[in-house]
């Protein structure tokens, strides 16, 4: 049963409670929404179940975190805009200074043995989350045969005939929009719901919050190409970060395969299994788990620093990375709020994010495969068959030991049911025993 909220909270108030949220914000985007529930509609009554439930359906249409943009939903709720911005903000800072913290310790001792042993660990235990995020969300997502056919679809788009990411995820929202009106039922659309609200539409607030955010968005960009150039590592992290902020559908999982390709293979800011140490990472601590690419932009400025020092430009690389990830989910939650009961009743835009929900359970499909061959091999290579694009591990290079690892892992998650945090720990002791006594 739904309640009705209570009186506005005070501003000082609502940070207190944000800060809180965001230093318990552990679980991913689940539970982040649980306790989000239970902290602001359970506890406090401060936003009703059925506006909750209402908003929350309209950040899954959004790109980027889901859990994030409902924060700011409701802090703009309450307190206008400065709330919105503090309690973006406070879901996000606690969980950045902790995983910039550990990329720093990353990136200066990533070579030591132990330190290598310890990350055999946390690679099979993340394959593992990897897989689970997989079964659940295919679960929940592939309730028909139309749907089902989308996702295989986009797997084989990705893995064998290597097409970019960012058209796959355009390509699955056009082709919803388009069962949407005229078989909605391939989508397992509900049809009707309440009439959209009468009255004048709010463009001069959205164009207003495109533009302040839009500049807030450009400016650090603008600065860097001022200052360093747009040959330097900045501007090319600002640029792909601020592409993919656009086309992150889906979480942290759905884009890490792309985001792994460009950094590994298209930049070459990262080693191929360091992608999976930085989810590790990203899993350990509270906020969104897309915060895994401020580890990738940390590592990338901070191995190619000039003319700065490394620790500089690593401090720069991971705050820029920050800042064009998550300064367009305060435009979206800004320029779309007011709008949040028209959009919410948009059949071909719930018909759209039905379409990539579905593809996305290939990407991660996708993402899996490519953990699993470089958990477990040491070299990956490419060969090419006409349009097809096949990997190719040496055998020689197999990994016994991440393969135990992995298996520990699987039967921690899947039988035991244990949590992500306990999962890691265990098998990152796992690894340090194995590497330290191999």
């Amino acid at each position: 049963m739904s309640v009705t909220p209570t009186a506005n909270p005070s501003f000082s108030h609502l940070l207190r409670v944000f800060l809180r949220i965001g230093l318990l914000s552990f679980g991913g985007p689940a539970g982040q929404i649980a306790l989000m529930h239970r902290e602001l509609v359970e506890d406090r009554q401060w936003v009703s179940e059925e506006d909750y439930l209402h908003a929350l359906n309209f950040c899954h249409l959004l790109p980027g975190p889901e859990a994030q943009q409902l924060a700011t939903w409701i802090g703009w709720r309450l307190h206008g805009w400065r709330g919105g911005l503090a309690a973006g903000l406070l879901f996000v800072i606690p969980g950045a200074l902790v995983i910039l913290a550990l990329s720093m310790l990353y990136a200066v001792a990533a070579s030591l043995d132990w330190f290598e042993a310890l990350f055999l660990g946390v690679k099979a235990a993340v394959l593992a989350i990897v897989v689970q995020a997989l079964m659940r969300i295919a679960g929940r997502a592939l309730n028909t045969p139309f749907k089902q056919g989308l996702a295989i679809a986009a797997f084989v788009a990705l893995f064998l005939l290597d097409l970019p990411f960012p058209l796959i995820v355009l390509g699955a929202g056009a082709i919803g929009m388009v069962v949407a009106a005229l078989c909605p039922e391939w989508l397992a659309l509900k049809q009707g719901g309440p009439a959209p609200p009468s009255g004048p539409r709010p463009w001069r607030s959205t164009v207003q919050a495109v533009t302040i955010w839009g500049v807030i968005w450009a400016a650090p960009l603008v600065l860097v190409a001022a200052t360093l150039g747009t040959g330097h590592v900045l501007w090319d992290i600002g640029v792909f970060f601020s592409q993919l902020a656009v086309v992150t559908f889906g979480g942290a999982y759905a884009v890490l395969a792309y985001m792994a390709q460009e950094a590994v293979q298209g930049f070459g800011w990262l080693q191929p299994g360091e992608m999976a140490d930085g989810l590790g990472l990203a899993e350990t601590t509270p906020g969104p788990l897309i915060m895994v690419t401020q580890f990738v932009g940390y590592l990338a400025a901070y191995r190619a620093p000039e003319p700065l020092t490394p620790f500089v430009a690593g401090l720069l690389g991971a705050g820029l990375t920050t800042w064009v990830t998550f300064a367009p989910c305060f435009l979206w939650i800004f320029a779309l709020a007011p709008w949040i009961d028209r959009l919410g009743n948009a059949v071909r835009l719930k018909g759209g994010l039905a379409a990539v929900t579905a593809a996305v359970v290939g990407v991660i499909a996708n993402l899996t495969a490519w953990f699993l061959l470089h958990v477990l091999f040491a070299n990956v290579g490419e060969t090419r068959l006409g349009p097809l694009r096949l990997y190719t591990p040496d055998w020689l290079s197999f990994d016994w030991r991440a393969a135990v690892l992995a298996a520990l892992a699987c039967g921690l998650v899947f039988g035991a049911k244990w949590s992500v945090v306990r999962v890691l720990g265990v098998a990152a002791i796992g690894g340090l025993m194995l590497g330290l006594a191999t």
